[in-house]
């Protein structure tokens, strides 16, 4: 393997290539985790990976509780599948809760404080009476728990407390407010597996989906000690294999990929893509510096031929919508066209007529 196959590989193993998953469930199950705090670019994500998905499909699957969002493995806000949430939670929740204690503390919020609220949410969401963030911060401050008069923090640390807790998710949206939910019954309990079954099962997925990657890499994205990288990767098996590309140690699989006209490799990428926000370095995906630098451009990037080449932003006015573009260096034809086709795709799946 060379350092010019890392990015080809991984747009195949991450489904962008081959754009072959049906369903918003099956991207999300077969990814494991996607980053999703910003909601609108983290439901592209999903149909990056699908010709046929549009929006409104994930957004029905969202609301329906097909797929979750609730923070896990890093302090953020990821999708997950229902029924793999609880195995997640189990081998990453204390370390983010480790890394919100200073915050707990400085918003003082004992534990005591903390499962009392919790206990209050929790009741208060019984038999699907999912809540939004604004419903439960007035049911807390009924009951003298202070949430008001700072900078929405505490509100935000209890609901994140409560989730690495085991107790709530998401809920389907009202409006465009996001609500809350019970976990019991919106992920109903599964096989338990125990802290070993886990880590292996993690780094088994990740390497699955996101190789080639380094164990740096995949501590980085789990929220994982190296410790436990190094004991999650230690049993991937055969089909596997290791090389050294300047002077770091990827993983990668053993089957080779070939790009074709008809594999996607140029795309508006989504903000946090796990293209990019998988591996601590992305440097595989990045033009040479003095490219970078010749434009600021938007705020999205976008990539051609597998590789960032400028920035990208939407214009949104009823119901038609147009891409606008800013390049590190002039496209030729061919190039156009392909940026031409990303553009397409993105605007079938708003469901918005395009404006070229």
């Amino acid at each position: 393997m060379k350092a010019a196959d890392i990015y080809k590989h991984r747009l195949f193993n991450q489904h962008i290539a081959t754009h072959d998953l049906a369903t918003p469930q099956e991207v999300v199950s077969t990814l494991t985790a996607m980053q999703a705090q910003e909601y609108a670019h983290a439901k592209y994500a999903i149909g990056l990976r699908s010709d046929g998905l549009t929006d409104a499909v994930v957004e029905d699957a969202f609301n329906k509780g097909a797929i979750l969002r609730t923070h896990v493995m890093r302090p953020t806000w990821h999708f997950v599948s229902p029924k793999d949430i609880r195995w997640l939670q189990m081998l990453t929740s204390r370390r983010v809760q480790a890394f919100s204690a200073p915050y707990y503390r400085k918003k003082e919020l004992d534990t005591k404080t903390l499962n009392k609220a919790s206990g209050i949410i929790a009741g208060a969401l019984e038999n699907s009476h999912f809540k939004t963030r604004d419903e439960l911060r007035a049911l807390l401050e009924k009951a003298k728990i202070k949430v008001t008069g700072d900078d929405g923090m505490r509100i935000s640390l209890i609901l994140i407390y409560a989730e690495l807790e085991y107790i709530i998710c998401s809920g389907p949206r009202k409006g465009k407010q996001f609500t809350y939910a019970l976990l019991d019954e919106r992920a109903p309990a599964t096989k338990p597996l125990s802290r070993d079954e886990a880590l292996h099962e993690l780094a088994h997925r990740y390497f699955s989906t996101r190789n080639p990657a380094s164990l740096q890499d995949f501590a980085w994205w789990s929220g994982l000690t190296m410790k436990d990288a190094k004991e999650g990767a230690a049993q991937l098996g055969s089909r596997f294999k290791t090389a050294t590309i300047g002077g770091k140690t990827y993983v990668h699989t053993t089957v080779e990929h070939s790009l074709e006209k008809h594999h996607r490799s140029s795309f508006l990428m989504p903000d946090y893509d796990e293209y990019g926000i998988a591996y601590k370095d992305r440097g595989a995906i990045l033009p040479p510096l003095a490219e970078r630098s010749r434009t600021k451009g938007y705020t999205h990037s976008l990539v051609l031929n597998g590789k960032i080449a400028g920035s990208w932003r939407p214009v949104v006015k009823k119901d038609t919508i147009s891409v606008l573009t800013h390049f590190f260096k002039p496209l030729n034809k061919t190039q156009e066209q392909l940026v031409a086709k990303a553009i397409g795709h993105y605007a079938g799946f708003t469901g918005l007529k395009p404006v070229l």
